[in-house]
């Protein structure tokens, strides 16, 4: 289907513009809501508990809340600064590996985990390599030499050729849609193809 070749000018929808400010406007939102519960949360602590008086009980609320904020931010900032970049996938790499995790009473266990690796070069030179743990469906979704697009302050790769998928990943909120469908089911953008 030559419909699915070629990056799509799809990309220049409003709606990804208004999800961005959206998903902005949300993170702050949810870490606002946070902030406050445990801020009013610690002082009726501070005010009811015979462990902690306020002001250190509202301190640590404030402090805690603080935090929440702190995230929201930088996710917002590590959004922004994904930049556009256009590149080919040179290698695929599958990894089985352990780590040293803790169990709810503190004891270290081992777990085992497969690491899916994509590897791209971008037109510039750059290598860089996109990792799932126990998690196949990105790896493959993409083949050696397939051309990709990462668009600015999105997370998700376009292909240029689509013509052999029958999913498609949301260049949005990377949800993983059927490549007949139009529109994300999950964010309403529009699915670049």
């Amino acid at each position: 289907n030559k419909a699915l070749i070629g990056f799509s000018e799809r990309i220049n929808d409003p709606a990804f513009a208004s999800y961005r400010r959206q998903t902005t406007a949300w993170s702050f939102i949810f870490a606002g809501i946070l902030a406050v519960i445990v801020i009013v949360g610690f002082f009726i602590y501070g005010e009811t508990s015979s462990e902690m008086d306020n002001p250190e009980a509202l301190y640590i609320g404030l402090g805690i809340g603080g935090m929440f904020l702190t995230i929201a931010l930088l996710a917002t900032i590590s959004r922004a600064m994904v930049k556009q970049w256009d590149g080919v996938v040179i290698d695929k790499k599958v990894e089985k590996k352990t780590r040293r995790n803790k169990d709810s009473d503190g004891r270290y266990y081992v777990e085992r985990y497969t690491s899916y690796t994509v590897v791209f070069k971008t037109d510039r030179g750059k290598i860089l390599n996109r990792s799932v743990d126990d998690d196949d469906t990105v790896f493959n979704y993409f083949e050696i030499g397939d051309r990709v697009r990462q668009h600015k302050g999105l997370g998700t790769l376009e292909k240029y050729d689509k013509s052999r998928d029958s999913i498609i990943f949301c260049n949005a909120c990377s949800t993983l849609n059927d490549i007949n469908d139009d529109k994300c089911l999950r964010c309403s953008c529009p699915l670049l193809k």
